[in-house]
């Protein structure tokens, strides 16, 4: 195979990446402990090479990103995991995991799902630096994209077809009520949705969760009496505990009280609904390193061989 030496080094990218991170030359050589000079000149260097403006620098704003800039601020974060993971392999002679990890979760999968996963990857690779954020389905799509993620758990649900899945399990929407509440009795049986036609409703307004619970109401031919909207997944359900109204959720904790201690009840609806996949994500034009494959490995220990892709 004929290989074209490039013109440009990885010490220049890293710079790059560093001042597109950081938003700021001196910034950025605070983080590698070099020069600003020596940064400066590196991303001087970098355009020289490509031919291209990938930064503007303004003395009062910082530096910003052109549309070229963006472009290889995801393939420059690919080529830096490529090498640290090139690095790793010849290096390692067993499961000596090391270097970054960055995983992503939809806000309401985070205590539960990344929490366990966490847990148990932090165990069988103490060396890796695991590290998290939690955030919108939108958002951690972008990031996979971006190459800021590794991974991300988040459901199946409008994903761009770039983005690969392990799916971890399948979960169905229900009905939560307070338990004193009249609809309350008879817990594991279905409860029909125009019974609740009436009922003030506390939506948990958050994409794709909001689009998937009004999907429910719009089948049925339903508009529930919106009470109000939250963002936040344990205000809602504190809410309906407070006897404010009902609630349709996918997650459900292993308590059924609230934070302020007050007690809930969950019912499977009538028709039943389609279960939401909860799956681990990644792009796939964004090569896993090891510690991304192992932690998908593990995913599959924890959950079981479900689907690596989806259909």
């Amino acid at each position: 195979m004929r290989v074209r030496l490039v013109g440009y080094t990885l010490r220049q990218l890293l710079c790059f990446v560093a001042v597109a991170e950081h938003g700021s030359i001196t910034a950025a050589a605070e983080q590698l402990r070099v020069s600003p000079s020596a940064v400066s000149g590196a991303v001087d260097e970098l355009e020289r090479v490509l031919r291209t403006q990938l930064t503007v620098r303004r003395r009062a704003h910082g530096v910003t990103l052109t549309t070229s800039g963006h472009d290889v601020l995801r393939r420059a974060r690919s080529l830096l995991d490529e090498a640290e993971d090139l690095e790793s392999r010849a290096r390692d002679t067993g499961d000596d995991l090391r270097g970054p990890l960055m995983v992503g979760s939809y806000h309401t999968l985070a205590p539960t799902v990344l929490a366990e996963l966490l847990a148990a990857y932090t165990e069988r690779h103490p060396g890796v630096d695991l590290d998290f954020v939690s955030g919108s389905q939108a958002d951690l799509v972008d990031r996979l994209a971006g190459g800021e993620l590794d991974l991300a758990v988040v459901y199946d649900v409008a994903l761009p077809p770039t983005i690969q899945v392990h799916r971890l399990y399948q979960a169905a929407p229900q009905v939560v009520l307070p338990a004193d509440h009249r609809l309350a009795q008879d817990e594991d049986q279905p409860l029909p949705l125009d019974l609740l036609a009436s009922e003030p409703f506390i939506l948990l307004d958050l994409p794709p969760s909001r689009e998937n619970t009004m999907t429910l109401f719009d089948h049925a031919g339903i508009t529930p009496q919106v009470r109000f909207r939250t963002t936040d997944y344990e205000l809602t359900r504190s809410l309906v505990g407070r006897g404010l109204g009902y609630s349709i959720l996918v997650q459900h904790p292993s308590s059924s009280l609230t934070w302020g201690g007050r007690p809930l009840t969950t019912r499977p609806l009538e028709p039943r609904p389609h279960p939401v996949g909860v799956c681990l994500a990644w792009d796939s034009n964004v090569r896993p390193s090891r510690r991304a494959e192992a932690m998908v490995d593990l995913a599959r220990t924890l959950h079981g061989p479900a689907h690596g892709q989806r259909p």
